[in-house]
């Protein structure tokens, strides 16, 4: 009876068929997005079918199925959650104006002599505030290639510097959906990961704003560049919006509620209300209750005449953020089904003999980053997929969650602009002008990111236990 009983159980799949699971969605991917020019979304449910004939295989019950992708799908239920809010926030944002002043401000701090650094950061501000460093390139980016132009820079540099500052932006930002995407496959919450990726994050930041500068001063040739679009960008704003630095105030809240560790839902929550409340005051006539309340849900549309300008702020709201979380739900099918049937630890235990201590867990981690990039050619898959496979092994090992977010985000966010056939790649050749081989040595940030995180993981600056005590300071104590 014994036997029989064992019989019936499910099989542990071996290496080959777990790779074939995991072979078959990269092959979905690469055709959908490179071939077809699709988004990711029903390749990805292929590769799901695909997993799901894999459980099949091995024994078990379509009932038993569902509830992998079910569980699956639950452990993300808090980055779904929270990418809604925020899809409500960047439409509350928009129209109450907080957003349109944060570029605007942004636009001010050009000046010809530090035209790069001045790239860097207004690139770097617009993203923050929007949370897209695609929509930030196809608007500050194209304008910025212009100014560069009339100022006799190289184009490759000038890219370099609005990718660096786009990308920045993207990763940081609380409203980017990688941001979000990042901790959901982690198992933690976005407040804590945006903190922990502070300090790598901000000393890769500062050496690309030093290399910048010192560029950019070597470049310059005193010429007189021709900033109308600048101007026009600045006007188009000012025209639809009243500007005043006290629309700055939402933001510094939600940056504040993140130094205080304050919960992300109530913090991003909180971001909303203030938002409302200064467009009330500052935007008469223009905001009112009921535009808030469209906004949030359908998102803003911009009519200031200028079509870059129109179409990076006409964004936002909770059903323009359903992207990002469909993307989710069906990733987290697949890592479900691959998770429960132990597909994922097959592959993971033949990788791991490769990383037996923190430090070359999280390189391991930003080598299959890199290489999602170039095989799954699609950024939010090159945080998915690591994601999925790593995330149990950090907590096998004693670290926090952070250490992994990280780690994804270190670069499976950025290094997707350095792969020519890349959905960034592609789109910045398209929208730029000019290709990675020409730009990547001036894309500082992302190719330098992901060093950072590795060499400062070596450091114990990086990874951190279960408390959350980084293992350079537990060290530093020990020592003592």
């Amino acid at each position: 009876m014994n036997e029989q009983n064992k019989a019936k159980q499910p099989k542990t799949p071996s290496l080959g068929v777990a790779l074939l699971a995991l072979l078959c969605l990269i092959i979905l991917l690469a055709v959908g997005i490179i071939i077809f020019g699709v988004d990711p979304h029903v390749p990805m449910f292929f590769g799901v079918c695909a997993a799901a004939v894999m459980a099949l295989y091995l024994g078990y019950k379509w009932s038993q199925i569902e509830t992998m992708m079910m569980d699956g799908i639950y452990k993300a239920l808090q980055s779904i959650c929270i990418l809604i809010i925020v899809g409500i926030l960047i439409g509350f944002w928009i129209d109450s104006g907080v957003v349109p002043a944060m570029i605007y401000y942004g636009l001010k701090i050009l000046k010809p002599q530090i035209f790069f650094i001045a790239a860097v950061l207004i690139c770097s501000i617009t993203s923050l505030a929007t949370g897209t460093s695609w929509g930030t390139m196809g608007t500050m980016g194209v304008a910025l290639m212009g100014i560069g132009l009339g100022l006799g820079m190289n184009p490759a540099m000038t890219a370099g510097a609005i990718i660096s500052g786009s990308y920045f932006g993207d990763k940081m930002s609380p409203l980017s959906d990688t941001t979000n995407l990042a901790p959901a496959m982690a198992g933690t919450d976005v407040m804590s990961h945006v903190k922990f990726m502070m300090l790598p994050t901000g000393i890769t930041y500062a050496i690309t704003l030093i290399f910048f500068g010192i560029l950019g001063f070597t470049q310059y040739q005193g010429g007189s560049a021709d900033l109308q679009s600048v101007q026009e960008f600045s006007a188009a704003i000012a025209s639809q919006f009243n500007i005043n630095p006290l629309l700055l105030l939402p933001p510094i809240i939600v940056i504040v509620a993140v130094a205080m560790k304050v919960p992300a839902i109530p913090g991003i929550t909180l971001g909303i209300f203030a938002g409302a409340i200064v467009g009330l005051i500052f935007q008469q006539g223009d905001c009112t209750i009921g535009t808030l309340l469209d906004c949030g849900i359908n998102g803003y549309v911009c009519e200031t005449g200028n079509a870059d300008i129109d179409g990076l702020l006409s964004t936002g709201g909770l059903l323009n953020m359903m992207f990002s979380v469909s993307m989710t739900i069906i990733a987290m099918m697949f890592g479900g089904i691959m998770v429960s049937t132990k597909a994922l630890e097959v592959i993971v235990n033949v990788l791991k003999r490769f990383a037996n201590s923190p430090a070359k867990l999280v390189t391991l981690t930003e080598i299959t980053c890199l290489l999602s990039n170039a095989t799954m050619p699609e950024q939010y898959i090159s945080v998915v997929v690591p994601g999925q496979m790593y995330a149990e092994e950090y907590k096998k090992m004693g670290l926090h969650p952070t250490c992994c977010s990280n780690a994804l985000e270190g670069a499976g966010t950025v290094t997707s602009a350095l792969i020519p056939w890349n959905t960034c790649g592609v789109y910045i050749m398209t929208t730029l002008g000019i290709g990675v081989s020409q730009y990547l040595p001036f894309a500082i940030f992302n190719w330098l990111m992901p060093i950072m995180v590795i060499v400062m993981a070596f450091m114990g600056l990086t990874v951190a236990d279960k408390d959350g005590v980084r293992l350079a300071k537990k060290r530093k104590e020990n020592s003592k």
